[in-house]
């Protein structure tokens, strides 16, 4: 039960790291591998230990269908090559070491967990890869370019409608970066600027909340079979809207009486290395990529990388080809193969290791204890549970939290966690939004504050409640929805 124990702590210890990223000065990425890698060290180590506590639902899973396959073969087989495979059923269903079978189950774990880790991670490589490359062309510029507005509440407006529907068409990360990049050229001044990239990070988490490619929990949850991209969009827009709309409501008072200071016009002339031309057609193939993959997967049934996959190939050829006609130096680094230097492969270390922690402890039964926990505590009620997640995600990374989750419910074949269910569509809600209410609760957030140097205390004088309001909000709305649904239906 110690070794039980002490992966929580260390889990806990790493999730501290990571949150604590900015005054450790050390990058997220780092804790997250070491927490994972440790993890599972600690349980391939003391699997005997750690397996005969019960705790874990996949090895009593493995145990029932051995016993299962070896009432069977008792039964029905008596040839004596049958002999080896009863006498290992017979290991397993005795919970005998013998043989390093635990061992087995722990590697087989392993594996399994692998393979739904590197979906997410070649479909978020393939889609990060597009997103920079798009960028690179200048292909944003097309949009950013046509904001012309001086007045405060109308330009928070603009701001957070393009930045809603931008995050749900590609991501809330890449939105925010793009958005923030924007806003520099908008607007001078400390305070309307933090404003203006607190209303930015609202808003694109908000807008991934409802795509099933705008957030990487709703990217996890789509790929895990647990939504699809359908019902995700009907059954949250809504609330995701509302949770924007309204602090831009409060945020629209807050403004009167402000003026926008235009910023000094740096020295120098921009690059432009691509022609309006290319710009339009890589932010035109690009966005119809990423837009591709949802229907990719309903013709083909393949899972989401492989039409993630596809996409970056397209994207990758157009390049090729434009290049070919331009082989000057200046063109040099708008090769995919230049562009792929500036991916943040950081950050899909980070959910490497993270992903890989919570696994740990999904193999392990930690999750399947706090399920039950939760489930006690709150009489299974799916609001209040996926409401507490969403407001753990302001405090952790919502990645892990709805990995977690995950890992604690099992989808049902009918009922809240069945696909589709009440469960799971909040959940996606929660986690997208709930970790707007802190500027380190989401990986928007966490990008706005390192580029504009948002004051963490400031941020929770201002924005906080302003997040939370509209959080809150959103949850009465898909409550209303659900129950006219049922009236009506």
């Amino acid at each position: 039960m110690t070794i039980f124990i002490i992966m929580v702590v260390i889990f806990v210890m790493g999730y501290s790291a990571i949150a604590l990223e900015h005054p450790l000065k050390v990058n997220k990425a780092a804790p997250a591998l070491l927490t994972g890698m440790i993890l599972w060290a600690l349980y391939a180590l003391f699997n005997e230990q750690i397996l005969e506590l019960g705790f874990s639902p996949a090895f009593k899973a493995a145990q029932e269908m051995a016993a299962n396959i070896k009432d069977y073969i008792a039964s029905n087989v008596n040839e004596e090559h049958f002999k080896h495979l009863w006498e290992e059923l017979s290991v397993l269903t005795t919970n005998s070491p013998e043989h390093g079978h635990y061992m087995e189950f722990v590697k087989h774990d392993l594996g399994h967990h692998l393979n739904d880790i590197a979906q997410i991670l070649f479909f978020l490589l393939g889609a990060m890869t597009i997103v920079e490359t798009v960028d690179r062309y200048q292909g944003f510029r097309l949009i950013t370019d046509k904001i012309k507005t001086t007045n405060p509440a109308k330009l928070a407006w603009i701001l957070g409608f393009i930045t809603f529907f931008m995050s749900a068409a590609l991501d809330n990360l890449t939105s925010t970066i793009v958005m923030i990049a924007l806003l520099r050229k908008l607007v001078d001044g400390k305070d309307l600027r933090w404003l203006y990239a607190s209303i930015i990070v609202i808003a694109a988490n908000s807008g991934g909340a409802w795509s099933p490619i705008g957030d990487v929990t709703t990217i996890m949850l789509w790929i895990g079979g647990n939504i699809t991209a359908g019902k995700i969009i009907a059954g949250v827009f809504l609330p995701s809207l509302v949770s924007m709309v309204v602090p831009l409501i409060f945020v629209s008072f807050m403004l009167k009486g402000k003026e926008i200071v235009r910023p000094v016009k740096p020295e120098g002339i921009e690059a432009n290395f691509t022609s309006n031309k290319e710009r339009t057609f890589m932010l035109v193939l690009g966005v119809s990529a990423l837009l591709f993959v949802p229907i990719f997967k309903t013709i083909t049934h393949l899972p989401p990388y492989i039409g993630m996959l596809f996409g970056l190939g397209m994207v990758w050829l157009a390049t090729e080809i434009i290049l070919r006609r331009h082989q000057d130096r200046k063109r040099g680094g708008l090769s995919v193969l230049k562009i792929l230097e500036h991916v943040d492969v950081p950050t899909i270390f980070f959910f490497l290791g993270i992903l890989m922690a919570v696994a740990a402890l999904q193999s392990a039964g930690h999750l399947d204890l706090l399920a039950k926990w939760l489930d006690k505590s709150t009489g299974q009620n799916v609001y209040i549970i996926d409401t507490l997640i969403g407001i753990l995600s302001s405090i952790v990374d919502n990645v892990p939290l709805v990995a977690s989750a995950m890992g604690m419910y099992p989808i049902t074949d009918i009922g809240h966690f069945a696909q589709d269910g009440l469960f799971w569509e909040l959940l996606a809600f929660t986690a997208g939004t709930g970790g707007s209410m802190l500027i380190i609760g989401s990986a928007a957030g966490v990008a706005a504050m390192g580029l504009e140097k948002i004051d963490f205390i400031w941020y929770a004088k201002k924005i906080t409640w302003l997040a939370a309001v509209g959080y809150f909000a959103g949850i009465a709305v898909y409550y209303v929805q659900e129950v006219l649904f049922h009236i009506n239906g």
